[in-house]
């Protein structure tokens, strides 16, 4: 075994100059790297701000552009087209109020109707009591000339206002516009007719103001 020469051991050894040389380049290498990745990210960011700026910009602008697209529409209508567009908002008006006079008007007619009629059924009502006596003085008793002429003008008078007269002897009895006071048995009697008219009954249209009272003849069971 040789002998050991601590001489060349140490002259074989790399200088600590030498060492510190290499690793001072590969960490400034490592650091500009980084840096490298941070200035690549803030470019990034600034790259995706200023997009966001200008698509801001640019909608902002878009929006204006249409409103002053619409203006300038407005501003750029001929006299013509402008008169145009007057009448037709005139007439457009002019025709919601003349429905609204039209839809007045039929109510009002409605309640002048209403009324009218309200006004003859009082009239009328009042009345009943007098055209009774005189229905039954035409039945039992001979009338001179004068009154039949009276009786014939109230009739006609009544008739101008729409009032109707009616209930007949002999005809079929009906619940809705005769008021039995009496049913009397009749053998030859098929059906229930009105044997004797008591008062006469008074309508208007389809609506009675007073029903007939009648006695009314019934089948025998």
């Amino acid at each position: 075994m040789s002998d050991f020469n601590k001489d060349e051991y140490l002259n074989d050894l790399p200088d600590m100059d030498n060492l510190s040389g290499q690793a001072a380049p590969a960490a400034g290498a490592s650091q500009e790297s980084q840096n490298n990745g941070d200035s690549a990210a803030s470019a990034t960011s600034d790259s995706a701000a200023t997009a966001a700026n200008a698509a801001s910009s640019e909608s902002q602008e878009n929006g204006d552009a249409a409103d002053g697209a619409t203006q300038d529409g407005e501003d750029t209508l001929t006299p013509l087209g402008q008169a145009k567009k007057e009448a037709a908002e005139y007439l457009e008006a002019l025709q919601r109020e003349r429905a609204e006079f039209i839809n007045f008007r039929n109510r009002s007619q409605k309640e002048q109707e209403r009324f009218r009629q309200h006004g003859i059924i009082d009239v009328l009502t009042a009345l009943l009591p007098a055209l009774d006596d005189i229905d039954r003085i035409r039945e039992h008793s001979e009338m001179d000339e004068s009154f039949k002429a009276v009786s014939a003008k109230i009739d006609k008078a009544f008739e101008k206002f729409g009032v109707e007269k009616f209930g007949e002897k002999g005809e079929d009895f009906d619940p809705t516009k005769h008021d039995a006071i009496l049913h009397k048995p009749d053998p030859q009697a098929e059906k229930e007719t009105v044997d004797t008219v008591v008062e006469a009954g008074y309508r208007i249209g389809d609506r009675v103001i007073r029903a007939a009272r009648v006695v009314v003849a019934s089948p025998q069971s």
